[in-house]
């Protein structure tokens, strides 16, 4: 039962009434920290300190958004990728854990050489293009986007974290006519236009999400492009959903490529499939 609207708590308290929404531990306490602007060791230390009223009102409507599935990262404005704290917000998907599967890679396959160039298709926060910047400093990474909202929240994060990358705008391959790269890399929407877990992602952009009505639309339009901008021995590394690694594959063996294999993420969840282009790389 929610306490009277004069009535003082602690945020020991408005960290049970947010369990009993069902919230996690973890994400309150983290809302908690934020609105403070503290450190959650601190809001640990702290659960009997009074919140004032101005406060307790703004954290109760952080409190129901986040009941209604407004991701935690929205919320705070910021989700650690890669040792890296990108600013974000619903202009741009969240950066989950397993897509850091995709930048080791990019990192493995890139390791024989200290200059490399790199393209990120579908950029959105700019979280792979700026933590393979961040690892490979002597990299020239590109990275595109056909949303000028999420190229706007990717380059204000290369401008705090000081990591030159070159963005471009437009639609996959569109703005890089004539261009060849020894890596591609990206997370592209990959989610069929009926998936029920869309309902779950209804706060995060669909742009973003939705790739036709078996999720392969974008996945196809970039393999099928690739010849074209990839060097001799080049990798291309993609994300994809949870079963479609069969299908990528596919695609890319009939694209040519060799080397052709998958990789699963944290979870042991096939997440991420590549494949070279045939040829010996520069600098190899």
């Amino acid at each position: 039962m929610r306490p009277a609207e004069n009535t003082p708590v602690a945020i020991g308290q408005w960290l049970q009434r947010a369990r009993g929404l069902g919230i996690a531990r973890l994400d309150a306490q983290q809302l908690v920290a934020h609105h403070l602007g503290r450190q959650r060791t601190w809001v640990l230390a702290h659960d009997d300190e009074v919140l004032a009223p101005p406060l307790l009102h703004a954290l109760d409507e952080a409190l129901a958004r986040r009941a209604d599935g407004v991701p935690l990262a929205y919320l705070v404005g910021e989700r650690e990728f890669h040792g890296l704290m990108l600013q974000v917000d619903p202009r741009v998907l969240v950066p989950r854990p397993e897509t850091e599967g995709l930048v080791d890679w990019a990192l493995e396959a890139g390791a024989a050489a200290p200059h490399r160039r790199v393209v990120d298709l579908g950029t959105g926060s700019g979280a792979i293009a700026l933590a393979l910047k961040r690892r490979r400093p002597g990299w020239e990474v590109t990275a595109s986007d056909r949303s000028a909202d999420a190229l706007a929240v990717a380059e204000a994060n290369a401008r705090r974290l000081a990591l030159p990358v070159r963005w471009v705008s437009g639609d996959w391959w569109q703005p890089l006519r004539g261009e060849a790269f020894d890596i591609v890399v990206s997370n592209p929407p990959y989610v069929a236009s009926d998936d029920t877990h869309l309902v779950a992602l209804r706060h995060e952009p669909g742009s973003a999400l939705v790739a036709g009505a078996d999720g392969l639309l974008d996945l196809r339009h970039i393999i099928a492009g690739s010849p074209a901008h990839m060097a001799a021995g080049a990798w291309l590394l993609l994300e994809h959903g949870f079963d479609q690694a069969e299908a990528v594959r596919a695609l890319l063996g009939q694209a040519g490529f060799e080397a052709v294999q998958t990789r699963p993420d944290l979870a042991g969840v096939p997440r991420c499939t590549g494949g070279r282009r045939p040829g010996t790389a520069t600098g190899a």
